[in-house]
């Protein structure tokens, strides 16, 4: 076993974020009677990605980016709605979507199973993914799970991956792996930790030149060799 301890992030590796939030979208709007269409997810969509890569960057906090989207999507549609209460009814039914990417159940199952140390990493909120996590088959795979506003810092800030640490006993930059998709927060954020990484790329997206990839995979299976 080359990696006992493995740290895995949620959202676009192990879960279908975008399949969950269209879904929860579309249940805000239903709640809040605002009219649902492509047009106005792809507005929210756009919105809510600016506002997550200033997050990303650290230029603003969780709790601002959560009720800002909802401020901004409203003023764009000209809606007197209570952006508060859509964000939280969103939230809510985004906590209740669990949309497994492929092979992802099969994969922890077996990794667990061959008795891997897994751990869930992840800058999402945490109600959200604590909710996600409990209804979902993953909760008897990971050992524990890591939210970067529990924690007070997030990926990819290497106070975040002290953090985790300091609460993985036995876990070293030698015998742990790094799994994520996002270059900006999974893969920079192990580089700074001084983590080994492996990148899941299944759009098979350019290989940049300014991070450091140990791994990189186009489909989950792929983990079954490399740890």
């Amino acid at each position: 076993m080359k990696y006992p301890y493995l740290l895995f992030d949620a959202d676009d590796t192990l879960f279908d974020f975008p399949k969950a939030s269209e879904k929860a979208f579309a249940h805000m709007c239903q709640v809040h009677e605002i009219p649902y269409s492509p047009e106005n997810y792809q507005l929210y969509h756009e919105i809510n990605r600016e506002l997550w890569d200033a997050f990303d960057r650290g230029e603003v906090d969780k709790g601002y980016v959560t009720l800002e989207r909802y401020v901004r999507f409203l003023k764009g549609l000209g809606l007197d709605r209570d952006p508060e209460a859509c964000n939280r009814d969103y939230l809510e039914a985004l906590g209740k979507g669990v949309y497994p990417l492929p092979y992802a159940e099969e994969v922890c199952r077996t990794l667990r199973d061959r008795g891997h140390h897994m751990y869930i990493i992840t800058n999402a909120v945490a109600s959200v993914q604590r909710n996600r996590l409990r209804n979902s088959v993953f909760a008897g795979f990971f050992e524990s799970a890591f939210i970067s506003e529990e924690a007070g810092a997030a990926k990819p800030d290497p106070a975040y991956y002290a953090y985790v640490r300091q609460r993985v006993p036995g876990m070293t930059a030698e015998n742990t792996l790094a799994i994520g998709d996002s270059l900006t927060t999974d893969i920079r954020g192990a580089n700074r930790a001084g983590l080994p990484c492996c990148w899941y790329n299944p759009e098979g997206k350019a290989r940049p030149k300014d991070l450091r990839i140990d791994y990189e995979i186009a489909s989950l299976l792929e983990l079954l060799d490399i740890t």
